[in-house]
């Protein structure tokens, strides 16, 4: 078994078919995005393919360690995950197909009129104990 990161962006990603933000769909239509999300993840945890997931509030900050004795950093000249990262989900399983796969499903959450967004999400492996890295590339065995 293999983990997969898949990330829900706020923006950052190609536009989704249905591109309405989130914060301009009416309520029953955020409940019903929510109720899919959950009905996807209540499924592969019966296939005990689902590891975890969560949606994310839109505040955040970064924080760097800045020296010995001195206060952290936050903040910087850079796009916040605050502001680019909605969610994510960790998935466990057998092939890169099947993330594929789940994560072309989970695209299909509905948003604006209950019409599916097929919005982008990133598919990312875990570097994990079974992986070898190099200067130029990752490997997973």
């Amino acid at each position: 078994m293999a983990k997969y990161l898949l990330l829900k962006h706020y923006r950052g990603a190609p536009a989704a078919v249905n591109d309405v933000p989130m914060d301009q769909w009416a309520p029953e239509e955020i409940t019903a995005h929510i109720q899919y999300m959950n009905d996807f993840a209540a499924r592969l945890e019966k296939t005990g393919e689902f590891v975890d997931g969560q949606a994310l509030s839109p505040e955040g900050t970064f924080v760097r360690y800045d020296g010995e004795g001195r206060p952290p950093v936050t903040d910087g000249p850079f796009a916040e995950t605050k502001d680019v990262i909605a969610g994510w989900m960790v998935i466990d399983v057998d092939s890169y197909e099947r993330a594929v796969e789940l994560a072309g499903e989970l695209s299909a959450a509905p948003g604006a009129g209950g019409k599916p967004i097929h919005e982008w999400l990133e598919l990312r492996p875990f570097l994990g104990v079974h992986s070898t890295v190099t200067d130029t590339e990752c490997t997973f065995k």
